[in-house]
């Protein structure tokens, strides 16, 4: 379907792919993953024609249709919303606008004739006189309502554009289909009907995700860049990263006799399976397990952040209690008559359909911004952390190293010292001079780390965090989470990692115009719950 033959990529002295051969199929799913800065994006580039490689080519099959999601949400300003999606299949929309055309001219002649009849027995085989409906339900899949469609793109929000172009690309039933991050700026509605609609996709995707709930949901195969080389995987996401901790760990211990490794992996193999056999995401297309081998995973290259969330004293009884609270943005009610009384050991997850409502829900009480109405008291034995949704007031003041920056949210003398300090800055893999560069240079994961150093000075018993796995990469959320998984204290956090609040968090609030809906159960009980469904739709009607 589609080839990749002795690919390389270099920039300068710097190899980011090398000989990298590879032959994406039909009815598969492909999930590329990388630390940042392998290349997993300038992969889905070359791939799509968008960059050229160094050496090497890409083949399509020929008669066959790529499409990819676009990254430039400006592209189709001047456009209509329906117009938009209907171009994401260039070819039909290119044979109804020649059609148009020919039809449109004063002087329609015989020969005109001829040519409009043939290009609409192509237009007819290629499904064109359904394309308009075809393209109407996409749009209502991704949650664009009807009264939308005939706007023009320039006057949609970015959010709303984000669905748009997703449309775009799933429409028409491309053979290729390539995903940059295609869950982000998604609520969770449409972020599971996307994953129902590519667990069921008969043709070939190619996704790039820090989404691992996602990746797990609807990958068969997984693509991991290391070393300059894109090495190719039977299964999910879950399966590489637990068979790739076993390698790892395997490989550290030399001296284990072959056979207690073989029965290791066997029993690695054996509980896999029957995980994935009892998962929602196992539909009838992923065969994968038929073919799982557990030795053809290599330890990887990869290094994990130490992020480890100590506490100074243990809350008391009373944590925090909310009454009556209200918040209104530029007009715009976001959520009202919220009663809340957090108990000694809950981790609430924080969703809304508005996500503006949950910054302001934090933003309220970590005492940044005022409610419009009600009030709300923290518990004496507390004492509270925050990572807000935007950190950028944390860096933008004044130009220090690491060290110097994180001294500023020290407590006393000893933690001062340039040894401590870089201890907790090491632990965030800034080492050696890494630990010397600027705060105003540090790349959006850079900046995610840093703030956990500072929370992690903090010791506080409550953690309040605000999208806190944004810019990260899979290493570092896979380390936040086993770190919020452990926490002695208390959470409030808002997520669009699904595996993070289903696996950390016992209880959801959801803020909406309406009110509260305050559910003690998991994350994945609350969204598969009828009843909150019921409530939901009530509440937001």
């Amino acid at each position: 379907m589609l080839t990749v033959s002795n690919l390389s990529l270099q920039f300068g002295k710097r190899i980011l792919f090398d000989e990298v051969n590879i032959k994406f199929t039909r009815g598969n799913c492909y999930g590329i993953i990388g630390a940042n800065g392998a290349g997993k994006s300038t992969f889905l580039k070359i791939l799509s024609g968008k960059q050229e490689p160094t050496t090497g080519n890409v083949s399509l099959e020929p008669g066959k249709r790529m499409s990819v999601l676009e990254q430039n949400h400006f592209a189709y300003d001047q456009y209509t919303v329906l117009e938009t999606v209907l171009r994401g299949n260039k070819k039909l929309f290119e044979i109804k606008e020649e059609m148009d055309a020919l039809y449109a001219k004063p002087d329609f002649s015989d020969e005109d004739g001829i040519k409009a009849g043939e290009l609409g027995v192509v237009y007819d085989e290629m499904g064109g006189w359904n394309a308009e409906t075809d393209a109407q339900t996409m749009l209502s899949n991704v949650g664009i309502s009807e009264d939308m469609h005939y706007q023009m793109m320039s006057e949609l929000e970015n959010k709303d554009k984000v669905r748009v172009l997703l449309a775009q690309a799933l429409f028409g039933n491309p053979d290729v289909l390539i995903l940059d991050e295609p869950t982000n700026d998604l609520d969770i509605d449409t972020i599971a009907w996307l994953e129902d609609f590519l667990a069921d996709y008969e043709n070939t995707v190619i996704v790039v995700s820090h989404d691992r709930h996602f990746l797990d949901a609807v990958c068969t195969h997984i693509g991991d860049l290391d070393y300059s080389k894109l090495n190719l995987y039977t299964g999910n996401y879950s399966y590489w990263y637990q068979a790739s901790q076993l390698a790892t760990r395997q490989r550290a211990q030399q001296n284990k006799k072959a056979e207690e490794k073989k029965k290791e992996l066997q029993e690695f193999i054996a509980r896999f399976s029957s995980n994935v056999a009892k998962a929602k995401q196992a539909t009838a297309r992923k065969k994968m397990l038929d073919k799982l081998n557990i030795e053809e995973i290599k330890p990887t290259s990869r290094r994990y952040p130490a992020i480890i969330f100590d506490t100074e004293r243990e809350v008391g009884d009373q944590i925090l209690e909310i009454k009556n609270l209200e918040k209104s943005k530029d007009g715009e009610l976001l959520f009202s008559n919220i009663d809340l009384n957090l108990k000694k050991g809950d981790k609430v997850a924080v969703i809304s359909k508005n996500s503006l409502a949950i910054t302001e829900f934090f933003e309220i009480i970590s005492g940044n911004e005022p409610a419009d109405k009600g009030e709300y008291r923290w518990g004496v034995t507390t004492t509270q952390s925050y990572m807000p949704l935007d950190n950028t007031d944390f860096f933008k003041e004044k130009d220090l190293n690491l060290v110097d920056w994180l001294r500023q949210f020290t407590k006393n003398d000893e933690e001062r010292h340039e040894e401590f300090i870089r201890g907790f800055l090491g632990r965030m893999l800034f080492s050696g001079d890494e630990a010397l560069k600027s705060s105003t240079v540090l790349s959006g994961g850079e900046k995610m780390r840093c703030m956990f150093s500072r929370m992690m000075l903090q010791k506080a018993n409550v953690l309040l965090m605000d999208e806190p796995t944004n810019h990260l990469d899979l290493e570092s959320i896979s380390a936040l989470n086993n770190s919020l998984m452990n926490f002695k204290g208390n959470i409030l956090i808002s997520s669009h990692d699904h595996e993070l609040l289903q696996t950390v968090c016992n209880r959801v609030i959801e803020l909406t115009p309406k009110g509260i809906i305050d559910r003690e159960m998991s994350y994945d009980e609350y969204l598969d719950d009828k009843k909150v469904k019921e409530l939901r739709d009530q509440m937001y009607s």
